[in-house]
Protein backbone atom coordinates (compact mmCIF):
# COMPACT_ATOMS: atom_id res chain seq x y z
CA UNK A 1 0.00 0.00 0.00
CA UNK A 2 1.24 3.61 -0.79
CA UNK A 3 1.39 6.23 1.72
CA UNK A 4 2.39 9.78 3.09
CA UNK A 5 4.32 11.19 5.73
CA UNK A 6 3.14 14.95 5.91
CA UNK A 7 4.84 17.38 7.81
CA UNK A 8 2.93 20.37 9.62
CA UNK A 9 6.06 23.10 7.62
CA UNK A 10 4.67 21.47 4.51
CA UNK A 11 7.05 19.48 3.65
CA UNK A 12 5.63 15.77 2.00
CA UNK A 13 7.23 12.81 1.64
CA UNK A 14 5.46 9.57 -0.56
CA UNK A 15 6.48 6.01 0.36
CA UNK A 16 5.44 2.11 0.83
CA UNK A 17 3.34 1.48 3.79
CA UNK A 18 3.80 -0.96 6.08
CA UNK A 19 2.53 -2.37 9.48
CA UNK A 20 -0.75 -1.47 10.05
CA UNK A 21 -3.83 0.26 7.45
CA UNK A 22 -4.71 3.68 8.89
CA UNK A 23 -3.20 7.16 10.28
CA UNK A 24 -1.09 8.00 12.68
CA UNK A 25 -0.34 11.41 14.50
CA UNK A 26 2.66 12.76 16.63
CA UNK A 27 5.87 14.62 16.89
CA UNK A 28 8.34 13.31 14.45
CA UNK A 29 11.91 12.62 15.91
CA UNK A 30 14.71 10.85 14.48
CA UNK A 31 16.81 8.02 16.17
CA UNK A 32 20.66 7.29 15.01
CA UNK A 33 20.97 3.81 16.70
CA UNK A 34 22.24 1.23 14.42
CA UNK A 35 20.64 -1.64 16.35
CA UNK A 36 17.92 -1.93 18.86
CA UNK A 37 14.71 -1.00 17.06
CA UNK A 38 12.28 -3.17 19.20
CA UNK A 39 13.43 -1.45 22.33
CA UNK A 40 13.00 1.63 20.27
CA UNK A 41 9.34 0.35 19.57
CA UNK A 42 8.37 -0.71 22.54
CA UNK A 43 10.05 2.50 24.80
CA UNK A 44 7.51 4.48 26.82
CA UNK A 45 8.85 7.79 26.00
CA UNK A 46 8.38 7.61 22.65
CA UNK A 47 4.60 8.20 23.69
CA UNK A 48 3.04 10.61 20.95
CA UNK A 49 5.89 10.41 18.66
CA UNK A 50 6.79 9.53 15.13
CA UNK A 51 10.04 7.79 14.81
CA UNK A 52 12.54 8.10 11.92
CA UNK A 53 15.54 5.48 11.90
CA UNK A 54 18.58 7.02 10.57
CA UNK A 55 20.07 3.23 9.89
CA UNK A 56 18.78 2.06 6.36
CA UNK A 57 17.88 -1.31 6.91
CA UNK A 58 15.05 -1.83 9.42
CA UNK A 59 13.44 -5.11 10.74
CA UNK A 60 16.08 -7.60 9.13
CA UNK A 61 16.23 -9.37 12.68
CA UNK A 62 12.61 -9.67 13.43
CA UNK A 63 11.11 -9.73 16.81
CA UNK A 64 10.85 -11.58 20.23
CA UNK A 65 9.69 -10.92 23.33
CA UNK A 66 12.42 -11.10 25.52
CA UNK A 67 13.66 -7.61 23.58
CA UNK A 68 10.65 -5.87 24.58
CA UNK A 69 11.07 -2.53 27.26
CA UNK A 70 7.61 -2.65 27.76
CA UNK A 71 4.09 -5.54 26.88
CA UNK A 72 3.51 -3.30 23.62
CA UNK A 73 4.96 -0.37 21.09
CA UNK A 74 4.73 3.34 22.09
CA UNK A 75 5.98 4.99 18.88
CA UNK A 76 3.06 6.14 17.36
CA UNK A 77 4.43 5.46 13.68
CA UNK A 78 7.53 4.78 12.39
CA UNK A 79 9.49 6.08 9.35
CA UNK A 80 12.51 3.87 7.23
CA UNK A 81 14.21 3.66 4.14
CA UNK A 82 14.12 -0.21 3.77
CA UNK A 83 11.94 -1.90 5.98
CA UNK A 84 12.73 -5.80 5.53
CA UNK A 85 9.72 -8.28 4.73
CA UNK A 86 11.31 -11.03 6.19
CA UNK A 87 13.70 -11.68 9.67
CA UNK A 88 16.63 -13.46 10.03
CA UNK A 89 17.39 -14.19 13.50
CA UNK A 90 17.38 -17.38 15.13
CA UNK A 91 15.60 -15.41 18.10
CA UNK A 92 12.99 -13.85 15.88
CA UNK A 93 9.41 -14.46 16.94
CA UNK A 94 7.52 -12.51 14.81
CA UNK A 95 8.78 -10.40 11.51
CA UNK A 96 8.61 -6.59 12.53
CA UNK A 97 5.71 -5.56 9.69
CA UNK A 98 4.00 -8.74 11.37
CA UNK A 99 4.59 -7.22 14.90
CA UNK A 100 3.44 -3.46 14.61
CA UNK A 101 0.69 -4.47 12.34
CA UNK A 102 -0.54 -6.53 15.29
CA UNK A 103 -0.17 -3.42 17.56
CA UNK A 104 -1.42 -0.91 15.33
CA UNK A 105 1.15 1.21 14.95
CA UNK A 106 1.66 2.39 10.62
CA UNK A 107 5.19 2.42 9.27
CA UNK A 108 6.18 3.88 6.19
CA UNK A 109 9.43 3.47 4.04
CA UNK A 110 11.17 3.62 0.81
CA UNK A 111 11.78 7.56 1.43
CA UNK A 112 14.40 9.42 1.56
CA UNK A 113 15.29 9.53 4.98
CA UNK A 114 18.47 11.33 5.26
CA UNK A 115 16.88 14.19 3.44
CA UNK A 116 13.93 13.78 6.51
CA UNK A 117 16.61 14.00 8.75
CA UNK A 118 18.40 16.89 7.39
CA UNK A 119 15.34 18.77 7.33
CA UNK A 120 14.18 18.09 10.90
CA UNK A 121 17.72 19.14 11.90
CA UNK A 122 17.70 22.57 9.88
CA UNK A 123 14.39 23.30 11.40
CA UNK A 124 13.31 20.96 14.38
CA UNK A 125 11.04 18.33 15.04
CA UNK A 126 7.62 19.02 14.35
CA UNK A 127 4.91 18.06 14.33
CA UNK A 128 3.23 15.19 11.48
CA UNK A 129 0.91 12.56 9.96
CA UNK A 130 1.38 9.22 8.88
CA UNK A 131 -1.41 7.95 6.57
CA UNK A 132 -2.32 5.10 4.22
CA UNK A 133 -5.99 6.19 3.51
CA UNK A 134 -5.42 9.92 2.84
CA UNK A 135 -4.52 10.48 -0.50
CA UNK A 136 -4.78 14.59 -0.59
CA UNK A 137 -1.66 15.89 1.20
CA UNK A 138 -3.21 19.34 2.20
CA UNK A 139 -5.97 17.16 4.22
CA UNK A 140 -2.79 15.71 5.79
CA UNK A 141 -0.80 18.78 6.48
CA UNK A 142 -3.46 20.14 7.69
CA UNK A 143 -4.07 17.14 10.37
CA UNK A 144 -0.19 17.24 11.10
CA UNK A 145 -0.90 21.47 12.44
CA UNK A 146 -3.91 20.30 14.58
CA UNK A 147 -1.71 17.63 16.38
CA UNK A 148 -1.25 18.90 20.55
CA UNK A 149 2.51 19.98 20.62
CA UNK A 150 4.75 18.52 23.19
CA UNK A 151 5.19 21.53 24.96
CA UNK A 152 2.97 21.86 28.25
CA UNK A 153 1.47 17.82 27.72
CA UNK A 154 1.75 15.45 30.57
CA UNK A 155 2.21 12.23 29.17
CA UNK A 156 4.03 10.05 32.61
CA UNK A 157 0.58 9.54 33.69
CA UNK A 158 -0.78 8.63 30.52
CA UNK A 159 1.83 5.53 30.22
CA UNK A 160 2.17 4.56 33.54
CA UNK A 161 1.17 1.75 35.55
CA UNK A 162 -2.39 1.70 36.75
CA UNK A 163 -1.60 -0.30 40.20
CA UNK A 164 1.58 -1.12 42.40
CA UNK A 165 3.40 -4.12 41.73
CA UNK A 166 6.55 -5.98 42.52
CA UNK A 167 8.69 -6.90 39.46
CA UNK A 168 9.41 -10.21 38.81
CA UNK A 169 11.96 -10.87 36.08
CA UNK A 170 10.38 -11.78 32.77
CA UNK A 171 12.37 -15.07 31.88
CA UNK A 172 15.52 -15.94 31.77
CA UNK A 173 17.88 -14.64 28.16
CA UNK A 174 20.41 -16.85 26.36
CA UNK A 175 22.07 -14.01 25.97
CA UNK A 176 22.30 -12.22 29.23
CA UNK A 177 25.32 -11.87 31.09
CA UNK A 178 24.46 -11.27 34.68
CA UNK A 179 27.91 -8.14 35.06
CA UNK A 180 27.46 -8.59 39.32
CA UNK A 181 27.18 -11.55 41.75
CA UNK A 182 25.24 -9.68 44.10
CA UNK A 183 22.36 -10.52 41.52
CA UNK A 184 22.89 -14.45 41.99
CA UNK A 185 21.98 -13.73 45.99
CA UNK A 186 18.65 -13.16 47.64
CA UNK A 187 17.41 -9.23 47.38
CA UNK A 188 18.54 -7.47 50.41
CA UNK A 189 17.59 -3.75 48.70
CA UNK A 190 14.30 -2.79 48.24
CA UNK A 191 13.91 0.34 45.92
CA UNK A 192 10.56 1.90 44.69
CA UNK A 193 10.38 2.78 41.38
CA UNK A 194 8.11 5.36 40.03
CA UNK A 195 6.88 4.69 36.87
CA UNK A 196 6.62 7.45 34.40
CA UNK A 197 7.10 5.37 31.20
CA UNK A 198 9.83 2.81 32.93
CA UNK A 199 11.55 0.55 30.61
CA UNK A 200 11.79 -3.32 31.72
CA UNK A 201 16.21 -2.97 31.47
CA UNK A 202 15.89 -0.49 34.14
CA UNK A 203 14.15 -3.15 36.51
CA UNK A 204 16.54 -5.70 35.42
CA UNK A 205 19.70 -3.69 36.53
CA UNK A 206 18.02 -2.80 39.66
CA UNK A 207 18.07 -6.50 40.35
CA UNK A 208 21.04 -7.50 39.23
CA UNK A 209 22.18 -4.83 42.05
CA UNK A 210 20.63 -7.02 44.71
CA UNK A 211 17.52 -4.96 44.58
CA UNK A 212 13.44 -5.92 45.12
CA UNK A 213 11.36 -3.89 42.98
CA UNK A 214 7.87 -1.98 43.75
CA UNK A 215 6.76 -0.02 41.16
CA UNK A 216 4.18 2.39 41.57
CA UNK A 217 1.66 4.67 39.42
CA UNK A 218 2.86 8.40 38.59
CA UNK A 219 0.72 9.87 40.64
CA UNK A 220 1.22 8.12 44.46
CA UNK A 221 1.68 10.39 47.35
CA UNK A 222 5.38 10.41 48.92
CA UNK A 223 3.59 9.74 52.11
CA UNK A 224 2.84 6.34 50.51
CA UNK A 225 5.54 5.62 49.35
CA UNK A 226 7.82 5.91 52.41
CA UNK A 227 4.92 4.07 54.19
CA UNK A 228 6.42 0.85 52.08
CA UNK A 229 10.04 1.70 53.77
CA UNK A 230 12.00 1.26 51.00
CA UNK A 231 15.87 1.74 50.96
CA UNK A 232 15.99 3.84 48.09
CA UNK A 233 13.38 5.15 45.42
CA UNK A 234 13.59 5.42 41.63
CA UNK A 235 12.48 7.71 39.11
CA UNK A 236 12.40 6.44 36.06
CA UNK A 237 12.37 7.99 32.30
CA UNK A 238 8.64 8.43 30.33
CA UNK A 239 8.13 11.10 27.67
CA UNK A 240 6.56 14.01 26.99
CA UNK A 241 7.29 17.77 29.12
CA UNK A 242 8.00 17.76 32.19
CA UNK A 243 6.84 21.17 33.65
CA UNK A 244 3.49 19.88 34.02
CA UNK A 245 4.13 16.76 35.83
CA UNK A 246 3.68 19.11 38.90
CA UNK A 247 2.92 16.21 41.21
CA UNK A 248 5.64 14.42 40.87
CA UNK A 249 8.25 17.40 41.92
CA UNK A 250 6.06 18.17 44.55
CA UNK A 251 6.56 14.27 45.75
CA UNK A 252 10.24 14.57 45.21
CA UNK A 253 10.53 17.41 47.21
CA UNK A 254 9.09 15.66 49.96
CA UNK A 255 10.84 12.57 49.35
CA UNK A 256 14.57 14.36 49.35
CA UNK A 257 16.53 13.90 52.43
CA UNK A 258 14.74 10.95 53.51
CA UNK A 259 15.49 7.89 51.33
CA UNK A 260 18.17 7.94 48.50
CA UNK A 261 17.12 9.17 44.75
CA UNK A 262 18.12 8.76 41.60
CA UNK A 263 16.64 9.41 38.55
CA UNK A 264 16.86 8.97 35.13
CA UNK A 265 15.90 10.78 31.73
CA UNK A 266 12.56 12.52 32.73
CA UNK A 267 13.49 11.36 36.24
CA UNK A 268 16.33 13.82 35.95
CA UNK A 269 14.24 16.44 34.68
CA UNK A 270 11.90 16.38 37.35
CA UNK A 271 14.69 16.36 39.91
CA UNK A 272 16.05 19.32 38.28
CA UNK A 273 12.52 21.24 38.30
CA UNK A 274 12.00 19.83 42.38
CA UNK A 275 15.59 22.08 43.32
CA UNK A 276 14.19 25.15 41.84
CA UNK A 277 15.89 24.51 37.98
CA UNK A 278 14.24 25.06 34.57
CA UNK A 279 13.43 22.94 31.58
CA UNK A 280 13.93 23.93 28.09
CA UNK A 281 12.80 22.10 24.68
CA UNK A 282 15.76 21.03 22.66
CA UNK A 283 15.87 21.79 18.77
CA UNK A 284 15.43 17.78 17.84
CA UNK A 285 16.80 16.23 20.74
CA UNK A 286 18.78 13.62 21.52
CA UNK A 287 17.96 9.86 20.74
CA UNK A 288 20.63 7.43 19.77
CA UNK A 289 22.92 5.22 21.21
CA UNK A 290 26.38 6.84 20.34
CA UNK A 291 26.28 10.29 22.35
CA UNK A 292 29.91 11.25 24.32
CA UNK A 293 28.79 12.11 27.61
CA UNK A 294 32.16 13.86 29.78
CA UNK A 295 32.10 12.91 34.08
CA UNK A 296 33.45 16.26 35.40
CA UNK A 297 34.89 15.23 38.24
CA UNK A 298 37.36 12.91 36.27
CA UNK A 299 37.47 13.96 32.75
CA UNK A 300 36.48 10.21 31.18
CA UNK A 301 34.08 10.28 28.43
CA UNK A 302 31.18 7.86 28.13
CA UNK A 303 29.26 6.65 25.03
CA UNK A 304 26.02 6.75 26.10
CA UNK A 305 22.38 6.17 24.78
CA UNK A 306 19.76 8.87 24.67
CA UNK A 307 15.72 9.47 24.26
CA UNK A 308 15.00 13.32 25.32
CA UNK A 309 13.47 16.34 23.91
CA UNK A 310 13.63 18.57 26.93
CA UNK A 311 16.99 19.48 29.24
CA UNK A 312 17.74 21.07 32.35
CA UNK A 313 18.75 24.62 32.31
CA UNK A 314 22.29 24.11 34.07
CA UNK A 315 22.10 28.09 34.76
CA UNK A 316 18.86 27.44 36.96
CA UNK A 317 20.41 25.24 39.25
CA UNK A 318 22.01 26.56 42.57
CA UNK A 319 25.59 25.76 42.57
CA UNK A 320 26.08 25.90 46.37
CA UNK A 321 23.66 22.80 46.78
CA UNK A 322 23.86 21.10 43.83
CA UNK A 323 26.87 19.49 41.28
CA UNK A 324 27.31 19.04 37.63
CA UNK A 325 28.47 15.40 37.05
CA UNK A 326 28.01 15.02 33.95
CA UNK A 327 28.06 17.14 29.96
CA UNK A 328 27.02 16.06 26.76
CA UNK A 329 29.88 16.80 24.52
CA UNK A 330 28.20 17.55 20.67
CA UNK A 331 25.81 20.22 22.70
CA UNK A 332 26.73 20.57 26.09
CA UNK A 333 23.23 19.91 27.13
CA UNK A 334 23.32 18.97 31.26
CA UNK A 335 23.10 15.48 31.53
CA UNK A 336 23.97 14.80 35.23
CA UNK A 337 23.69 16.50 38.59
CA UNK A 338 24.53 15.25 42.01
CA UNK A 339 22.97 16.85 45.46
CA UNK A 340 26.02 18.18 47.70
CA UNK A 341 24.19 17.10 51.12
CA UNK A 342 21.48 14.95 50.31
CA UNK A 343 21.44 11.58 48.77
CA UNK A 344 20.33 12.29 45.65
CA UNK A 345 22.10 12.20 41.92
CA UNK A 346 20.20 11.59 38.30
CA UNK A 347 21.48 11.37 34.82
CA UNK A 348 19.60 12.53 31.55
CA UNK A 349 21.14 9.74 29.69
CA UNK A 350 20.28 5.54 30.17
CA UNK A 351 22.71 4.03 31.70
CA UNK A 352 20.18 1.02 31.41
CA UNK A 353 20.51 0.64 27.83
CA UNK A 354 23.59 -1.07 26.09
CA UNK A 355 23.80 -0.58 22.63
CA UNK A 356 27.15 -2.04 22.83
CA UNK A 357 29.04 -0.10 24.99
CA UNK A 358 28.34 -0.79 28.67
CA UNK A 359 29.80 2.39 29.71
CA UNK A 360 27.22 3.86 31.87
CA UNK A 361 26.24 0.66 34.19
CA UNK A 362 28.40 1.87 37.18
CA UNK A 363 25.46 4.42 37.77
CA UNK A 364 23.07 1.38 39.25
CA UNK A 365 26.40 0.19 41.50
CA UNK A 366 26.59 4.00 42.57
CA UNK A 367 23.04 3.65 43.73
CA UNK A 368 23.51 0.52 45.80
CA UNK A 369 26.25 2.35 47.46
CA UNK A 370 23.92 5.25 48.35
CA UNK A 371 21.43 2.94 49.81
CA UNK A 372 24.25 1.24 51.78
CA UNK A 373 25.72 3.95 53.26
CA UNK A 374 22.32 5.66 54.02
CA UNK A 375 21.64 2.61 55.93
CA UNK A 376 24.65 3.09 58.27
Amino acid sequence: MQAILALEDGRIFRGQGYGAKGECYGEVVFNTSLTGYQEIFTDPSYAGQIVVLTNPQVGNYGTNSIDNEANKPFIEGLVTREFSPISSNWRSQLVADEYLERFNVPVISEIDTRALVRHLRTHGVMRGVISSIETDPDVLVEKARSVKKMEGTDLASVVSTKTRYEWEHDGPDPLEQVESPIALAKPDMHVVAYDFGIKKNILRMLADQGCRVTVVPAQTSAEDVLGLNPDGIFLSNGPGDPEPVEYAQQNIRKLMGHKPIFGICLGHQLIGLALGGKTYKLKFGHHGGNHPVKQMDTGKVEITAHNHNFAVDPDSINANEVDLTHIDLNDNTLEGLRHKSLPLFSVQYHPEASPGPHDSHYLFRDFRKMMEEFKR
